[in-house]
Parts: structure tokens; sequence; C-alpha cells
């Protein structure tokens, strides 16, 4: 069963037309992977579904249309945004950061905050430090655990491996996959390391100037050459 569908999505930078009729569904416990070249809307897609972008077309989030819902109330339903960039805020700590990422629920974060040290282990030591003075790597799976504070069923991910080291990029990558199979969190993916992310995804979307240029399932854009050649750059 669907958990998100987009059905004829556009959204517009002023007179730019960024998404041009994009439809795409993420079935729950599932994890899809939106692919394309700079400037092809994949980080445009993530802000219609979190409402940090105005769009025209549908958006049905737990088979329920999100409307004209802001970020907040996106938020709220369990969709949690880790933007390009990371978006730490540096002149806090890091608990504080991820005490940040709680801020929907009610009640004690500490099991949480717990929760995460497990799924991040260095945490623990940092806990105090800066957000600031982090490595890049370490930022990016701060931004992420602090997504994940939320306890959301939906994580919107966008280009983790930016910037980013080989080695930090698999842990990243590793850690969203246990995530996936052993809690069943649903995630949906930009990125532009194609073939790490048809790794992980079991389903993929290729943009093209806004729209959906191909689709299918990761194993079967990874075995075709000519997609492989005109799309995804490996």
């Amino acid at each position: 069963m669907a958990l998100l569908e987009l059905r004829d999505v556009e959204a517009r930078y002023g007179p730019v037309r960024a998404l041009d009729g994009v439809s795409l569904a993420v079935d729950e416990g599932q994890i899809v992977a939106v692919l394309g070249a700079n400037g092809a809307g994949k980080t445009t897609t993530l802000r219609a579904i979190s409402g940090t972008v105005r769009r025209t077309g549908e958006i049905v989030y737990d088979g329920k249309p999100l409307g004209r819902k802001g970020p907040e109330s996106v938020a709220k339903l369990g969709v949690a945004h880790v933007p390009e960039g990371r978006g730490t805020f540096a002149e806090l700590s890091v608990e504080e950061n991820l005490r940040l990422g709680g801020y929907t629920r009610r009640g004690s974060l500490d099991d949480d905050v717990e929760r995460m040290c497990g799924w991040f282990p260095w945490l623990r030591e940092r806990l105090g430090q800066h957000a600031g003075t982090l490595s890049g790597g370490e930022q990016q799976m701060l931004a992420l655990a602090r997504a994940l504070m939320g306890r959301p069923r939906l994580l919107l991910l966008d280009e983790p491996s930016l910037g980013l080291a080989p080695l930090v990029t698999r842990e990243i990558f590793r850690i969203v996959r246990e995530l996936n199979e052993k809690e069943g969190l649903t995630v949906l993916v930009v990125e532009q390391n194609a073939a790490i992310a048809l790794d992980v995804a079991a389903h993929a979307y290729v943009l093209e100037v806004g729209k959906v240029a191909v689709s299918g399932t990761s194993e079967e854009l990874a075995r075709d050459e000519s997609v492989r050649r005109s799309y995804l750059g490996y």
C-alpha cells in the first residue's frame, strides 16, 4: 500500500517551472530513490512534499491529500525532511540539536536521545559539543539523527552524500538501510550517486527537466545499459 503518492505535481520558482507533472508512489516500508542530473527537480520534489515550496497537483499521504499544508503541519503528520546541506544549528550543542528534532512530540525525549546514541555511537561523547565544530560527515549524521528524533513514518533525505568521503557515505546509507529493515522506516531519498542509491532502494524514479523520464525497480534500472548511460552517469 502506498504511504505517499504524487499525482501530476507542478512547482515553480517565480517564472521557472521546476516540476512539470511529476507522479510517483512510495509504498510503506520501502526505500525509493529519486535520481537525475542537477536541475532535474529532485530537491524540489522533496520540498513539494514537505510544504516548503508552493505546488499544484495532488500529494496524498497515508490516504489523505496534503492540500496546502505547510512544513509544520506536514512534520506533525510524521514526515521528516533532511535537507541538502545538513542544516544543523552550529551554535547549539549536539544534544540541543537532537532535542529540537523532537519538537512535535510530547513528553520526555531522553529515551529518544539514547536511541540515537545507539544508532550513532559517536554522539554519546559529543552531546555537549557545539554542532558547528563537527566534521561534515558528523554533521550529516546529526541532521539524520535529529530528523529521526520525531519518530517519523516517512523520511525525506536530500543528497546525503554531498561533499562527503565515500566511506562516510557508505556508513550513512548502511544506517538508512538498517532503519528500514529493522524499524520499517519508509524513505524517499534524492541522490546523485546513482550506484549507491540503487543499491539500497527497491524502486527508483529518474527525473529529467522536471518530469519523470524513466522508473522501475532498482534492479531493472541498474542492469539497463541505455538508462545507465543516458541518465545515471555510470
